[in-house]
């Protein structure tokens, strides 16, 4: 029950930035006259993309990207400093091994910053 606890709060912040990572690229579609486009008739670019859609893509993806890298650093922290009051000795070692972890982490959300740059201008 306890871990329980701990877990609803934290999913809860995950979609809340989620959330509010996304607003930008709703913002930025609203310029696309959604709300004068009627359900029988959809404009398309010429790919056959709806307008808007790469934007929601775009957020969801860096979004997911960035909650996962912050979770991950998170929890990547909380084990070296745990493992550092455990072992004060092996200070050294673990400050190594957490700051390559650290950026093997940064890495992957640059990646995924960079399929966003792709989706929005490429596709």
């Amino acid at each position: 029950m306890k871990l329980f606890k701990k877990k609803i709060p934290a999913f809860l912040l995950v979609v809340l930035m989620m959330l509010a990572l996304a607003a930008p690229a709703y913002a930025a579609s609203s310029g696309d006259n959604a709300a004068t486009v009627s359900t029988e008739s959809v404009d398309t670019t010429d790919n056959g993309v709806v307008p808007g859609s790469k934007s929601i893509a775009a957020a969801i993806a860096i979004g997911l990207a960035a909650a996962g890298g912050a979770i991950a650093m998170g929890v990547a922290a909380a084990k070296a400093v745990e493992g550092i009051a455990r072992q004060p000795e092996a200070e050294s070692k673990i400050r190594t091994t957490f700051m390559l972890g650290l950026v093997f982490i940064e890495t992957a959300i640059i990646y995924a910053l960079l399929v966003v740059i792709l989706i929005i201008f490429v596709l």
